[in-house]
């Protein structure tokens, strides 16, 4: 290994921090507008049916970029923390199983996609244009499962080998040739929804042969190696259960929007499917922002936990949360003053649709601060080496709303869907409260013990 493993030792907290939430912020909203171009562009060259396809899709095309968030977040986590450890032999370790594991399991998602996407749809009761659509679009990201996943993941590896500033430029360089091309493939050439599907995956396909070339490169800090005997299966477990969280929370996303689509097209009709889509992409783009602060504080955490700098760690979350917060009263407050500006990014025509999309923006997205704080709480536990913990708030979050979900459409009808998940949040937070202090109550303990500073401090006084 020929890099050395850098130090933040002269970087304040706050620097640490937004060295990588910068980049982390810029990359999700990035990696995010893939699906709101594609939102965009169908909105207004397709219409309500397409957008009620794409979202009817989307619970299955999750499934793929959450096995590349697993293995990203999961081994770009075991990167860091080998790095604030200075073991550089196995930050390549950790890289090359998961390149390993990019293969695998985009395999198995692809099969998984041929078998049973198209019963997914059915079960969220797609039928006539919608339904077409929506097969239209999945058939597409079959047959590439592979450069999703790997597009996914190969930009948070990139982050965590000290360069966070590339990860940025290679989703930059995709969402760019996303617009265009879905400008191509939907305006210029009317293929609808097989046309969006094709653009994303031919943006994908570039990031990924940027990002291995990148790991491949003497300019890369940790090499990827074409050899079969680093392959470990323990690693590679290890990977899968720290980044488990990640993916149990594209597989909650997925499991809420087929859901919300199977009640809206039983309580609604599809224009109601088509304003969940909408508020689904305004809601969207607050939680890629907000995941990509909670992103940006895991590499810090990791360095800081590894060289056991609580203090650090405590004013680095701190720092996250009040971001959030801000960021949160301010999506919010926007949303309600100026609802038709933002509808209007993706349908200006149809009147029923921003009639019921304006109902479920003020009813839907009225708790976002918790949902930024959830994002928080998991990522730190996984960058405090407690996967555990991470997977348990995921998996909270996922079965809690489920009651709701169930309970309130036959209560309160279409707007009992709008208001299960802002409910459901208030709940889990409530509920979550004692892991919180256990936690704070653990990580005051590993203060009391020397850190690696103190001990160099200590030996410099001994020298002297």
């Amino acid at each position: 290994m020929s890099n050395l493993i850098s130090k933040p030792s002269s970087l304040t907290v706050s620097q640490h921090f937004w060295k990588y939430a910068i980049p982390s912020i810029a990359a999700m909203l990035v990696s995010g507008l893939y699906q709101i171009i594609d939102g965009i562009f169908v909105g207004h060259y397709v219409g309500f049916e397409g957008l009620a396809g794409i979202n009817m899709a989307w619970p299955v095309i999750c499934c793929i970029a959450g096995v590349g968030m697993m293995i990203g977040m999961g081994g770009g986590s075991l990167l860091s923390i080998s790095r604030g450890e200075n073991k550089p032999e196995d930050g390549q370790r950790v890289l090359n199983n998961a390149i390993a594991l990019i293969v695998l399991l985009s395999i198995a998602a692809a099969v998984f996609i041929q078998l049973w996407g198209e019963s997914l749809l059915l079960l969220q009761s797609a039928s006539g244009a919608n339904y077409t659509m929506a097969m239209d679009y999945i058939e597409v990201f079959a047959y590439g499962a592979f450069f999703t996943a790997a597009a996914t993941a190969l930009p948070l590896l990139v982050r965590n080998d000290e360069n966070p500033g590339l990860a940025t430029k290679l989703l930059i360089v995709g969402a760019t040739l996303n617009i265009a091309l879905d400008y191509l493939l939907i305006a210029v050439y009317p293929l609808g929804l097989k046309g969006a599907a094709i653009a994303t995956l031919v943006s994908q396909a570039v990031v990924v042969v940027l990002g291995f070339s990148y790991f491949f490169s003497s300019k890369a800090n940790t090499k990827a190696k074409l050899n079969l005997s680093s392959i470990c299966f323990s690693q590679m477990k290890h990977i899968i259960v720290l980044g488990s969280s990640s993916l149990f929370m594209f597989l909650y996303f997925s499991f809420i929007i087929a859901l919300h689509n199977y009640l809206f097209m039983k309580f609604g009709s599809a224009v109601h499917v088509a304003a969940f889509a909408i508020v689904g992409y305004v809601a969207t783009t607050f939680f890629l922002l907000a995941e990509g602060i909670a992103s940006g504080m895991q590499p810090p955490v990791s360095y800081y936990y590894g060289a056991k700098e609580v203090s650090n760690i405590k004013a680095t979350v701190k720092l996250a949360v009040k971001v959030i917060m801000v960021l949160a009263v301010s999506t919010v407050t926007f949303i309600n003053v100026l609802p038709e500006f933002v509808i209007g990014f993706f349908s200006s025509q149809d009147q029923a649709l921003m009639t019921e999309t304006l109902i479920g923006m003020r009813l839907h997205l009225f708790a976002l601060v918790l949902d930024g704080l959830i994002f928080i709480a998991t990522m730190y536990f996984m960058a405090v080496n407690q996967g555990g913990r991470s997977l348990t708030i995921s998996l909270g979050n996922m079965l809690i709303q489920i009651p709701f979900l169930l309970m309130l459409p036959y209560l309160l009808g279409v707007n009992g869907i709008w208001l299960s998940v802002p409910l459901s949040n208030i709940a889990l937070c409530i509920i979550l409260s004692p892991l919180i202090f256990s936690e704070i109550k653990r990580i005051n303990q590993l203060g009391e013990q020397p850190t690696k500073r103190d001990l160099h401090t200590f030996s410099e006084l001994n020298a002297s």
